[in-house]
């Protein structure tokens, strides 16, 4: 719920940087953005690192390009926060109706509809500055992903499986960090993207049964609600073959054992994920959730070294 002294939404982490910081006239704005949240932007910019770290790979240098990686970070930030922004203008009727989200800022009244869309084209504007500092190929493949993201918000309205078009639209960099290190796709940023989308599906179910109650009354849809008590099953099942789709993109790539090693891990840690899961517990669910930026470094740094290593022979 909102707090008198913050109106702090209620599932960010108390006394987060947004809070503490920015002017009292900004922290609306920074929560809309998801800035007290950075666990979205995390979790968009892995697949645009992993491309990038796994084209380096392929191709035998040492490292991605550190400026490709500081744009996709930057773009991930503003992106991710306009994408927020653009669902809550959407979402706002439905948002005023569920616990956990009738606390951001439109619907709570700390930001009006109009100053939103224009807090969006601002942040677009930005995403539009760092993808233009790409080769062209790229450019392209980075204006396809509006589409994606255009429709997500109102299939939680029309299908049981938003979280699918959240990985369409979340994985988008899996093809971006190929694109803008080689001017082109090929099999291996495919399958890196595929096994993204249900690496997502998988973490999103997580996320979802936060207001799994919540959206039965409101009539929204979601894995969530679909799985429901067989969510675990349904986990391992997505978890896995984002792990086997990993792999065989890992060996379109040649990429080295080291790669697979950090991928092990990584599988080691969705597992973690399924044992430890209660969906009946919010709380546990939104840690979990979160715990995903760690399957990303864990990921990446095998990427990484595995790069390192093969340049170095």
């Amino acid at each position: 719920m909102t707090s008198p002294e913050t109106n702090a939404v209620s599932d960010a982490v108390r006394g987060n940087w947004v809070d503490r910081a920015l002017p009292e006239a900004a922290k609306p704005y920074g929560r809309l953005a998801r800035l007290d949240r950075p666990i979205g932007w995390w979790l968009l910019l892995w697949p645009c690192w992993w491309s990038a770290a796994l084209a380096a790979d392929a191709t035998g240098r040492a490292y991605p390009d550190p400026w490709h990686l500081v744009l996709f970070l930057v773009g991930a930030i503003a992106m991710r926060g306009a994408g927020c922004t653009y669902n809550d203008i959407v979402d706002r009727d439905l948002d005023a109706q569920v616990a956990r989200t009738r606390s951001r800022p439109i619907p709570s009244g700390q930001i009006s509809v109009r100053n939103a869309a224009l807090f969006l084209v601002a942040q677009a504007l930005i995403g539009l500055v760092v993808l233009l500092q790409f080769n062209w190929f790229a450019i392209g493949v980075g204006l396809a992903s509006l589409v994606a993201v255009a429709i997500y918000p109102f299939l939680k309205r029309v299908t049981n499986w938003p979280q699918l078009g959240l990985g369409i639209a979340f994985s988008w960099g899996a093809l971006m960090g190929w694109a803008a290190a080689l001017g082109g796709l090929g099999v291996a940023p495919m399958l890196l993207y595929l096994g993204c989308i249900a690496w997502t599906i998988g973490y999103d179910t997580i996320y979802g049964h936060q207001d799994r109650e919540d959206d039965a009354l409101v009539g929204v849809r979601s894995t969530a609600r679909l799985f429901g008590t067989r969510t675990k099953a349904y986990l391992v099942a997505f978890y896995g073959l984002a792990t086997v789709l990993f792999a065989v993109s890992f060996t379109a790539a040649g990429a080295g054992i080291v790669a697979y090693f950090g991928l092990a891990l990584g599988a080691l840690h969705l597992a973690w994920q399924v044992a430890t899961l209660r969906v009946d517990d919010p709380e546990r669910c939104l840690t979990i959730f979160r715990s995903n930026r760690d399957y990303g470094w864990i990921l990446f740094a095998g990427l990484l070294i595995d790069a390192w290593l093969g340049a170095a022979v």
